[in-house]
Parts: C-alpha cells; sequence; structure tokens
C-alpha cells in the first residue's frame, strides 16, 4: 500500500495529486497476483487501465440500477478498441446462481473470448461475486476487473478474490479464488445509493475497525453523521482504511487458511440470519447482527470483556444498524451455522475478540454459551 506518515506519525494510504488512492494488494506491484485498489472521486475512466491492454474483448456485466455507469465504462472501453459485451444481471443475491452463470458462459461461448480477454464487473457485492466466478471458470481463469458500486462491495467483496455463487442450501457455497487485475472504486457513485443501503455497507467497515485497525471506530465515534455522508473526508478515510485492513490481510494470506478467517467476524451468525430470512435481509444488517453475537458468545466465554461488548452496540447502533434479531428459531440457525465454511466436522468455530483489535478463534463453544448469546441479540435493551 503507498503510505505517508501524518503529523501523528501513524500510516495510511496515500492520495496522489489526482486525488487517487491506491492500496497495493498481493505483494510488490508486477508480481503474480497482485493488483491495485484506487479510490477516489470522478475516476470512472480509468477502467481503460485497469483492463488489460492484451484483452480485445470485455464481458462487462452489471445490474440495472447501474445501467448508467455500466453504459459509461462501456464507451470508454470500446473508444479504446475493446469489443464490449454488455450484459444486464437480476439485482442482488437473486443474480448469484447457477443459471445466470451458465447464461453468461454461453455469451463467452459464442463471442469467442480467450483468456486473454477480460470480465468486468459493475455493481454491488453480489455481481462481483457472480464476476469473479464466471471468470474464474471460463478457461481456467480469465482476467476479472471490479468496479463495486455501493460501499459494501468497494470495502469487502471487490477485494481479495473470493468469487461464488449460492446453492438451495446456503450462500457462497460453491466458488473459487480468484484475485482482479484491478478494482476501482469511484466514491462519487456512493451519492445515488439509497441511505439504508450505505449504512449496510458501514458494517463492514465497523468490522475492519474492530478486528485490526481502532483508528476505524475512533473516526465514526467522533462523528457519526461524516460517517453515513457520501461526500465527507470521514467516509473516505474509513473506507480506504477499512481496504488497507482487508489488503494486508489477504496479501498474507489468500485462500483463507488462517488468518484470512478473521475477516469472517459477525459472518457466521449474520450468513444464518441472511438465509432463515430468505437473503430479504441486507448483508450489512445480518453482520452487525452478526458481530453483536460474536462479542457476547467472547463476553460470555470470558475472552472480552462488557465494555466493549457495548461499544459494539453503541458504535453499530450510532449508523442506523441493527443490533438485535427476534426471527427464526435458535435451531433453524443452529443447522445453519453447521454449513458455515469454519466449521470443521461437527465443530463450530466463530471468530471472537480478546480485545479491540485482537481477532481469535473460539472452537467448540458450549450449547449453554451459544445459546446464551442468542438469547442476547434477540432483546434489543440487552
Amino acid at each position: 500500500m503507498t503510505e505517508h506518515t501524518t503529523p501523528g506519525g501513524t500510516t495510511g494510504p496515500e492520495a496522489s495529486p489526482a486525488t487517487e488512492t491506491v492500496v497495493h494488494v498481493g505483494g510488490e506491484p508486477g508480481t503474480a497476483g497482485a493488483y491495485d485498489v484506487v479510490v477516489g472521486r470522478g475516476i470512472a475512466a480509468r477502467v481503460r487501465d485497469l483492463v488489460p491492454a492484451t484483452a480485445a474483448r470485455v464481458l462487462l456485466i452489471h445490474a440495472a440500477p447501474v445501467e448508467s455507469l455500466a453504459r459509461r465504462l462501456a464507451d470508454v472501453l470500446t473508444a479504446r478498441g475493446v469489443e464490449v459485451h454488455l450484459e444486464e444481471l437480476p439485482d442482488a443475491e437473486g443474480g448469484k446462481t447457477i443459471d445466470v452463470a451458465t447464461g453468461l458462459w454461453g455469451v463467452l461461448g459464442r463471442a469467442g473470448f480467450t483468456r486473454t480477454d477480460a470480465v468486468v464487473a459493475v455493481g454491488g457485492g453480489a455481481v462481483t461475486d457472480l464476476g469473479g466466478f464466471v471468470a474464474a471458470t471460463w478457461l481456467r481463469g480469465v482476467p476479472l476487473v471490479n468496479v463495486p458500486t455501493t460501499l459494501l462491495g468497494m470495502v469487502d467483496a471487490a477485494v481479495g478474490g473470493k468469487t461464488g455463487i449460492n446453492t438451495a442450501e446456503g450462500k457462497n457455497l460453491v466458488g473459487a479464488f480468484r484475485p482482479p487485475v484491478g478494482v476501482l472504486c469511484d466514491l462519487d457513485v456512493l451519492a445515488t445509493l439509497p441511505p439504508r443501503d450505505l449504512a449496510a455497507g458501514l458494517a463492514e467497515v465497523v468490522k475492519g475497525g474492530f478486528i485490526a485497525d481502532p483508528v476505524i471506530l475512533d473516526l465514526i465515534e467522533g462523528d457519526p453523521q461524516a460517517a453515513r455522508d457520501p461526500a465527507s473526508p470521514v467516509l473516505r478515510e474509513v473506507v480506504e482504511r477499512k481496504i488497507a485492513v482487508k489488503a494486508h490481510v489477504v496479501t498474507a494470506d489468500l485462500r483463507e487458511s488462517s488468518l484470512r478467517e478473521i475477516l469472517n467476524y459477525g459472518h457466521t451468525f449474520g450468513h444464518a440470519i441472511e438465509q432463515a430470512e430468505y437473503y430479504r435481509w441486507r448483508h450489512g444488517d445480518a453482520v452487525s447482527v452478526g458481530m453483536v453475537f460474536a462479542a457476547e458468545l467472547a463476553r460470555r466465554t470470558g475472552h472480552l470483556d462488557e465494555t466493549t461488548v457495548a461499544r459494539h452496540r453503541r458504535i453499530l447502533a450510532s449508523l442506523g444498524l441493527p443490533t438485535s434479531y427476534d426471527g427464526a428459531s435458535w435451531e433453524e440457525l443452529l443447522v445453519v451455522m453447521g454449513r458455515d465454511k469454519k466449521t470443521r466436522g461437527a465443530t463450530l468455530r466463530f471468530v471472537v475478540l480478546d480485545g479491540v483489535g485482537e481477532p481469535t478463534r473460539l472452537v467448540g463453544p458450549s450449547p449453554q454459551d451459544l445459546r446464551a448469546a442468542y438469547d442476547a441479540v434477540r432483546s434489543p435493551g440487552a
């Protein structure tokens, strides 16, 4: 990551004179699997620099809400001499199915896409997850460029190389690791994002603060309203910091063999909520409750103090995020958590905290502790 020294002596992402910030992922620039995440405002045209020069054809996929942006990007690439195939997808999680992927493979086949051609995914996390899966599986791998258009996509789904589709049995159970060749985050697109969707994306930002970068939490606590303002420098800083957290973790552990599991903080219970609610809940809302569950579980098992548990609730609530859930039964949620990717055999594993910035694994918590944590998140006043 390009860094600068602040007056206080800490380091952080550095903006170029063109108001871009570049975060490097995967080691030194130019090495295999390394790529840049470019963050800025009014930088959509930079897509022409991220799509490899060898690409004669591009499949540009998008959801309906961002059609205008997708067409602008297509025009930029066409002007560069690229043959662009524009495909609209079903919105949100409805697009992450094997049937949609099969349709896109058909487009690639009929258009004669080769291994040097590319896929560009424009949209939220569902679009970049699907685009990455299609890119990973066509000819065993073609270049992928992600252009996330939601806050959640920018700080999480589009960065890191995890791709996937959903099945009836759960979310992201079929997928592949496929790092993109570049990620473009134009913060200007967040101005059109509904406030509830922006808040949901902030759940992943908060997660980054609790597992690795406490400054994120300090910035949000200092001005929660600014953190929810797409035009504010506070939002930009916490976005860049969260991307830097993820870049550091995935650089060290691409395939989620050890360290990368910490990025799943709040996700085991959160994914269970999503499936139990048939994906009607926003991912960030579910992860918000999932973090409270993990904090309560950590407190119950002697890992975390009550003050930090309360801080979870306070910060998340200040952003308009839910901190309680009283929907599906505990028995139903427990079955879904048993299919979580961190589960080994019949043993549940959770990411919990020993303190802010001190994630650890909790393996095989007792049924009593699990149920107590569930009861704690059922009550809004807990």
